[in-house]
């Protein structure tokens, strides 16, 4: 089974790359799952969404050959995991529009017909981890879980099909302790690595 992690975070020694690193460490430990860890900012991709994706999603021309590998790449994919900074209450910019350009119409779902839309992505299930600054009682006082959940769970993979399947929240990354973190992120590698090999059975 293989598994697909992308990260958006900008510096390879941060924390959220950390995070990434003992999550595919505690996947890989499994011995029964690949890993493939998508650095979105280290392989250069470019989150704008432009005339020739829009020409794409109206079906007026092929995607850009970027957003066609990315597909491709989702496609070897028996799950996916992103690993993400918040930043202002959201993903970063670059992960935003990995998604803008990738869940493209025609591939992560289907609104062509006239009949509602169709979901295309049931196949592929999601893991979210999200690192914040914050602690869990200014999170919940301002009701930032609720937004992220609407934001991310529903907007995004609901209206495509792709289930989450875990959302884990990484707070007072600023000040609290890193290790907790990474074996957190270790053992989530290692309980979606059981259920990715599960499913398949």
């Amino acid at each position: 089974m293989h598994t697909l992690i992308a990260v958006a975070h900008p510096h390879p020694a941060s924390l959220t790359h950390a995070v990434a690193n003992s999550l595919a460490a505690g996947a890989s430990a499994s011995g029964n799952d690949t890993m493939e860890i998508a650095d979105l900012s280290a392989e250069g991709f470019d989150p704008r969404f432009t005339q020739a994706d829009l020409l794409g999603h109206q079906r007026r021309a092929p995607f850009p050959a970027d957003v066609l590998a990315e597909q491709a790449r989702l496609d070897r994919a028996d799950a996916l995991v992103l690993v993400f900074p918040v930043y202002w209450w959201s993903m970063p910019a670059l992960m935003k529009g990995w998604i803008d350009r990738v869940f493209s119409n025609g591939w992560a779902y289907d609104d062509s017909s006239g009949q509602g839309v169709s979901k295309k992505l049931s196949h592929l299930p999601i893991h979210l981890v999200a690192l914040g600054g914050a602690d869990h009682r200014t999170w919940q006082k301002r009701g930032y879980t609720d937004a992220m959940k609407t934001q991310i769970e529903t907007g995004i993979f609901d209206y495509c099909g792709a289930p989450v399947r875990s959302s884990t929240l990484l707070l007072e990354t600023d000040a609290g302790d890193a290790e907790v973190h990474l074996q957190t992120a270790y053992t989530l590698g290692q309980r979606i690595a059981g259920e990715t090999v599960a499913a398949a059975h």
